[in-house]
């Protein structure tokens, strides 16, 4: 009785130290993969030395750590010598397999654990020639769920003879640890092992092996996907206002080119200077590259287009600029304020008779930058405000590409009082000039 109460603690010990070793290798692996430079290791197939070696170094320092904590304080369930080796060589090659095989098996060499070293090298060379044969994707196809379509994978194996990766990849795990169980049977104080006496320890010991090589490898290729997807919608952003400036640009162009059109037969010098001042605006344009620009460029670009909007309009047409230092430096999308204004010059001063004024102004509300751009021409009825931020080329387009950016809750906000004028106001998170970014 005494004896079979001792086999079943020393059963219920090892069970709870595969637990923990499944509790360490996904702690790990999660801690890993928060770092920028380990994600992008992950993402490569084809990694050179030194990303090989970093690779090696991030997983086999802390597993290595791992097995010292086994020999020194006699806690098992940090060493994950077979899984580790294995999973370094299946991701990353046979050579960063056999690094990381020599760090976890050196230490054991000095308690006399003289076939923890092949061992190890072994498991790294397996995981390394394993890549050399199956595809990479498939590796990355490898989840601790493999057992809700292993009937499936068998059977086509059988089936058809064809070669099954999955399979393959749940064989190579297990057949190692059914040698390492042989090897600690056959010589027990050579290499450290967890015996399996009883099936249910056979089960375990195998599942918790096969388990310690897909979680990493799960929690690994999510980042990757999720990586991925960012920068899926980062290209999707890019494009999306790529197509915004497009639109923009030739809008701007066939509105100037049509106020120069209409003075050639009347003020032909007029329209001279104007085609000058247009071909600077579009070489300013056409240098910048940038979706975002700070806000001092962006007033730099408006002066160069209100050049050309004063020649038009004369003495009439006032400009009043209410800038806050503080704003100057600030990152706002490029070409933002441009229809704006040019919306107030068109449908608020267009009409008007008297002098017209525009007010550009800028302050800091917290953490966002609002500005407005404001006239004094014959406004619209605000019940109309919403169709022409619907309709209206630029507004549209300005509404379009702050949504694209910031998000849902930032859009053109739109107030006017019919015979008095009209505010745009365009309210943005604070970037600053260091924080500067292109879609």
């Amino acid at each position: 009785m005494a004896s079979q109460s001792t086999h079943l603690a020393s059963e219920q010990v090892a069970l709870f130290t595969l637990m923990a070793q499944l509790a360490v290798g996904a702690v790990l692996s999660t801690m890993l993969v928060r770092f920028p430079w380990f994600r992008r290791i992950l993402l490569t197939e084809k990694r050179d030395w030194p990303e090989r070696l970093i690779f090696a170094a991030s997983l086999g320092l802390p597993l290595t750590l791992g097995v010292v904590w086994r020999l020194v304080l006699g806690n098992n369930g940090a060493d994950l010598t077979l899984s580790g080796a294995f999973l370094a060589g299946l991701l990353a090659g046979p050579y960063a397999g056999a690094i990381v095989a020599m760090m976890l098996g050196i230490p054991p060499l000095f308690v006399g654990e003289w076939g923890a070293l092949p061992f190890a090298i072994g498991c790294g060379f397996a995981g390394g020639g394993l890549r050399e044969l199956c595809p990479k994707e498939a590796i990355w196809h490898f989840s601790p769920l493999f057992f809700t379509g292993l009937h499936r994978h068998v059977w086509r194996l059988v089936r058809r003879f064809e070669i099954d990766w999955v399979v393959i990849l749940l064989a190579a795990p297990i057949g190692l640890s059914v040698i390492q169980q042989a090897v600690g049977y056959r010589w027990p104080q050579r290499l450290y092992v967890i015996p399996a006496h009883t099936p249910g320890m056979w089960f375990a010991v195998l599942m918790c092996t096969v388990l310690s090589v897909a979680i990493p490898i799960k929690i690994w290729n999510s980042a990757r996907i999720e990586h991925r997807l960012q920068e899926q919608e980062k290209l999707l952003m890019e494009s999306r206002l790529d197509a915004l400036s497009s639109q923009i640009n030739p809008h701007f162009l066939f509105n100037t080119l049509t106020s120069i059109s209409s003075l050639i037969r009347s003020q032909p010098e007029t329209a001279r200077t104007l085609i000058v001042k247009l071909s600077g605006l579009l070489r300013r344009l056409l240098r910048s590259q940038d979706h975002f620009v700070t806000l001092r460029e962006e007033l730099d670009a408006i002066d160069e287009y209100l050049d050309i909007e004063s020649i038009r309009f004369g003495p009439q047409l006032r400009i009043d600029k209410q800038i806050d230092p503080a704003t100057l430096d600030l990152i706002v999308p490029s070409m933002m304020l441009q229809p704006l204004v040019e919306n107030s010059i068109k449908h608020g001063l267009g009409q008007k008779l008297g002098e017209g004024r525009i007010t550009i102004r800028s302050v800091r509300d917290g953490d966002h930058a609002v500005i407005d751009v404001i006239d004094n021409g014959v406004g619209i009825p605000q019940i109309e405000a919403g169709r022409v931020r619907g309709t209206g080329i630029g507004l549209r387009n300005v509404n379009e590409r702050l949504r694209v950016i910031y998000g849902a809750n930032y859009q053109l906000q739109l107030d006017s009082v019919p015979g008095e004028g009209t505010c745009a106001r365009i309210v943005i998170p604070e970037m600053t000039a260091p924080a500067r970014i292109t879609a």
